[in-house]
């Protein structure tokens, strides 16, 4: 990484330089802590990722001659075997989600009464770490474990079966029927409120524990009003996330009426399956992947330029005045708004460019299928490219800030306790070696567009007349890959804002 030096002055060098040290959110998942320069240039490799997606593409269009959901054997159930058998999905569900609001109520607690340190307490490393974060790998690896352990839901349930116990009757349906035109609309909305707050909130405990409070009585009120299947099928944003997640994993989990039937796929291969749901799925999905790049983006020094340099060179000093370091609580106000502008923007700029590339996928073969079958016929495919910037971004905070939660579990109030002997462990910082991660970032990286060109192939086998229109149609959505990969890996390379 090259440093970038700002523009102008001594005193709007000053006014970045504050911007850098001040505007920052608490959390950054991808920053080396120091700037790092590249071995090579980047337009290396940016050709060199380019070169791996062409290669792939031709081995794809030539090898792969039909989709594997195709395929009879592409699943094996597991089901039959003794260990697969969950005759009692029910009772380990509800096993599981008393387990899982023990922590969830230790957060709210730790964030009320707990040290008001967000190292020293328990709860934004148990919620943003282990919850956010580390959950998120999990599912990839084992399927939708969520569904079955969520404690909001647990909650639900267990206040309609209080509530029909009081009531010395069986539980009444629910209050209103889910309208079929609100979809996953408030899924997508409760996402856009929570990178909101993870990028602009205020990061302390006790903000967390009420955020928690507030989130729970929404949670609450809509499985109450609607039912707490179809809320959590469709309007709550942590079921639907980890669904989409799960749907990567190579163990797949459905529902049957003597249990769970439990299969294992190739990784990956049940991402191609279904198409997005409605236009509000594609949206969620989108925003998976514009929300990571943005907060990539949003930290490195060329993004703060914009505002605090160039933009208040070009007329907003003429506003808030020529002194920068007057003009510093006005610009970071502008620059929260700014900022947020461009976050909730984000998933529409991402619509505008993939409906681009999806109508030109069918117009390039003169195909005669439905733009919107297209639309959401490809949407699943981006999946392991958000899976990929997700993991990049973030991974390092699991070696660094995640196993915190050792000491944490025995001190979680932060008054000095040492309830199972662990207080006093893991206290050295592990700081990841510079290079590897880039690499490892690198590597993530090509190998999400890989998997995705790979997908995108399968489902347009199943769309199209031929293999020559599949691999043909394919064409504009490679480019598309291409110009992901590239931007992805220029964001990762750039010096961070918040760098020391």
């Amino acid at each position: 990484m090259i440093p970038v030096r700002a523009p102008g002055n001594s005193g709007l060098r000053t006014l970045v330089a504050a911007a850098i040290a001040c505007a920052s959110p608490a959390v950054f998942g991808h920053s080396f802590g120091r700037v790092y320069n590249l071995p090579v240039p980047f337009w290396m490799y940016a050709w060199g990722a380019t070169g791996a997606l062409l290669a792939s593409f031709v081995v794809v269009a030539y090898v792969v001659t039909r989709s594997p959901a195709a395929s009879a054997s592409a699943a094996v159930d597991l089901t039959r075997l003794r260990a697969g058998r969950w005759r009692h999905g029910r009772v380990w569900s509800r096993a599981l989600q008393t387990l899982a609001a023990i922590p969830l109520a230790l957060c709210i607690a730790t964030g009320l009464w707990g040290v008001d340190s967000p190292y020293g307490n328990f709860n934004l490393t148990a919620f943003w770490i282990v919850f956010v974060l580390g959950l998120t790998y999990v599912t990839a690896m084992t399927g939708d474990l969520y569904r079955v352990a969520n404690p909001w839901r647990g909650l639900a349930d267990l206040g309609a079966a209080v509530t029909s116990r009081l009531r010395r009757r069986p539980a009444a349906g629910p209050a209103l029927r889910y309208p079929v035109w609100l979809g996953y609309w408030p899924a997508v909305v409760q996402y856009l409120a929570f990178i909101w707050l993870e990028l602009f909130g205020q990061h302390t405990p006790r903000g967390l524990a009420d955020c928690l409070l507030v989130y729970t009585g929404i949670t609450l009120i809509g499985a109450w009003l609607f039912g707490s299947r179809a809320w959590f099928r469709y309007a709550d944003v942590f079921a639907v996330f980890f669904r989409q997640i799960a749907r990567m994993s190579p163990l797949q989990w459905t529902d049957r009426q003597d249990g769970q039937r439990l299969e294992l796929r190739w990784p990956f291969a049940a991402t191609a399956d279904r198409p997005a749901e409605s236009l509000s799925a594609l949206v969620f999905i989108l925003f998976m992947l514009s929300s990571t790049a943005f907060d990539g983006l949003s930290d490195t020094l060329a993004w703060r330029r914009v505002l605090w340099a160039d933009l208040y060179n070009a007329g907003l000093k003429h506003w808030i005045g020529d002194n920068p370091l007057a003009a510093f609580p006005a610009m970071r106000q502008i620059d929260r708004w700014w900022n947020s502008a461009w976050l909730l923007a984000s998933p529409w700029i991402y619509l505008a460019v993939y409906a681009a590339f999806v109508w030109l996928s069918g117009r390039v073969v003169r195909a005669q299928i439905a733009f919107r079958r297209l639309a959401l016929a490809f949407a699943p495919t981006l999946l392991p490219i958000a899976l990929a910037y997700h993991f990049t971004h973030y991974y390092t905070l699991l070696q660094t800030q995640g196993v915190k939660i050792i000491q944490l579990v025995s001190d979680p109030f932060g008054f000095g306790w040492n309830l199972f002997g662990t207080a006093d462990w893991m206290q050295r910082t592990i700081i990841p070696d510079a290079g590897t991660v880039w690499h490892v970032q690198v590597g993530l990286i090509v190998l999400g567009h890989i998997i995705s060109v790979y997908l995108a192939h399968c489902v347009a086998l199943r769309l199209f007349r031929t293999r020559r229109e599949a691999a043909i149609s394919q064409l504009p959505m490679l480019v598309l890959m291409i110009g992901l990969t590239a931007s992805g890996l220029w964001i990762l390379s750039q010096p961070l804002a918040t760098a020391g």
